[in-house]
């Protein structure tokens, strides 16, 4: 089998590959990205030379790359996307170029060349927000209530693979996970922008109250969980996928990691909020847990500590991204 991932140099993408590699020795995999601020060649140095792997540079929104790389490829799983919420909002025509019309170029050379699964990753955040204290979760029913050009971008493109299926009878299937954490994840991302800003002796930048809850998942949980859906899932239907059974909030997870750090809150620095900040994610994965058998491995306590060490052992691969994550935050005045 050949698959095609788009994104594969990028956070959950490489991470993606990288698993595929091992687990599935005899598939052929195709990476193609385009190499912007979230996708780093680094990432894919361990399996660079992996005689079943093959990269190609490009962007998803060319069309003629896109059909040359779709040739003979039996599945699409596509990673490929513009994702952090505060680039979204200092430049948000970029998100719409990416993840609406690169998402319907990737939908018309799967169509062309009769792909037998597109695979859509998606994100919980085109569910808008959740009250702070409730008990409500997102599940494959909740409305699209996008808050960020991001979110709207990306329920924008699930909205598409969706009309693909009904109007072409694209064989597709999507997954809106929760966010992610772990190795190769960019420095300016919540999770490891605090790991290498306590690693530096620096402190951990936290928006507002600090009481944002989100639910965490460790990127190889998220893998296996698109695996699961590659290899049981219905056509046509979109599958969930958290981490958490409890609530935890950033200043919750800061503190854990002072704990791991042996640093006192001193270490804490609160800015001003950002524009339009949902207040509460939380996941229902029961459809994908009942119907196809996935839940995740991995405790949050104790993979946030592995994370942790990962980072200190590979600052050969975040220190050459870190002085530009960090201008991200300097544009928005929240440094």
């Amino acid at each position: 089998m050949k698959l095609l991932i788009t994104g594969g140099a990028g956070f959950i993408g490489s991470n993606f590959i990288r698993y595929w590699l091992k687990n599935h020795t005899d598939d052929e995999i195709v990476n193609l990205d385009k190499l912007t601020y979230a996708g780093h060649i680094s990432s894919t140095k361990d399996f660079e030379n992996n005689p079943k792997y093959k990269f190609v540079k490009g962007d998803i929104c060319d069309s003629n790359i896109v059909n040359n790389v779709v040739k003979g490829v039996d599945i699409i799983v596509s990673f490929a996307a513009e994702t952090h919420v505060d680039r979204s909002i200092v430049g948000p025509q970029v998100f719409l170029q990416t993840n609406v019309i690169g998402t319907q170029v990737l939908l018309d050379a799967a169509l062309k060349f009769k792909i037998k699964r597109f695979h859509q990753i998606g994100t919980d955040e085109v569910f808008g927000t959740l009250s702070l204290g409730s008990k409500e979760k997102f599940n494959e029913k909740t409305l699209y209530d996008p808050h960020s050009p991001y979110s709207a971008s990306k329920a924008a493109s699930d909205h598409l693979v969706r009309a693909y299926f009904h109007t072409y009878g694209l064989p597709i299937t999507i997954t809106n996970c929760s966010n992610n954490f772990g190795p190769y994840q960019d420095p300016e991302k919540f999770i490891p922008r605090a790991i290498t800003n306590l690693i530096e002796g620096g402190q951990v930048t936290l928006y507002g109250d600090g009481k944002y809850v989100r639910d965490w998942l460790f990127v190889e949980d998220h893998v296996r969980a698109i695996e699961t859906v590659l290899q049981k899932g219905k056509v046509g239907e979109t599958y969930l996928v958290g981490g958490l059974t409890e609530d935890i909030n950033h200043l919750e997870v800061t503190e854990k990691l002072l704990q791991i750090f042996g640093k006192d809150e001193g270490s804490i620095k609160f800015v001003t909020d950002r524009k339009g900040h949902d207040r509460r994610y939380a996941v229902d994965w029961t459809k994908i847990n009942k119907e196809l058998g996935w839940k995740p491995l991995y405790g949050f306590d104790e993979w946030l500590t592995k994370t942790v060490d990962w980072y200190k052992e590979n600052s050969w691969w975040w220190k050459p991204l870190k002085e530009e994550a960090e201008k991200l935050y300097e544009k928005t005045g929240q440094k």
